[in-house]
């Protein structure tokens, strides 16, 4: 049972460096920086509308 928790360890924390080299890569980096600007993308919109909605 032993090598099994050790075995699930040693696959998890590989897992755990794949994924932080994978999000800390140079080539991700513009999806990253345009999925940071998602919640911000809307806010004109929603500020136009609410306008449209007061005014009229």
């Amino acid at each position: 049972m032993s090598i099994i928790l050790s075995a699930w360890t040693v696959v998890v924390f590989v897992m755990f460096i794949g994924i932080t080299i994978w999000a800390w890569s140079g080539k991700n980096k513009k999806n990253f920086e345009d999925a940071a600007q998602i919640p911000f993308d809307d806010d004109d919109e929603i500020a136009k509308d609410s306008e449209e909605l007061n005014n009229g």
